[in-house]
């Protein structure tokens, strides 16, 4: 089964290569998607895939670089993202 799986990632994430480590980690994975670095200093990532590959990367996501404070997940219905892009 795909879905698309919307996490926010809160911390110190943003200049110390979370968004290339989570594009990573997510084509090794077999996902697609992106990871989006946010205004207020949270990284927004997007996975596409099976449920049981997106729920590894959410788990992953919790130790990546720099210091994880809070993550918060929102699954959905697949909206045919293609490739992973780091934004």
């Amino acid at each position: 089964m795909t879905v698309r799986l919307q996490v926010f990632v809160k911390g110190q994430v943003q200049g110390v290569g979370f968004r290339w480590w989570t594009r990573a980690r997510a084509l090794e994975l077999g996902l697609v998607g992106s990871a989006t670095n946010l205004d207020d200093g949270r990284v927004e990532v997007i996975a596409e895939g099976p449920r049981d590959a997106c729920e590894h990367l959410l788990g992953l996501l919790a130790g990546g670089p720099g210091r994880v404070e809070f993550v918060a997940e929102r699954w959905g219905e697949p909206r045919g993202e293609r490739g992973f892009t780091e934004r």
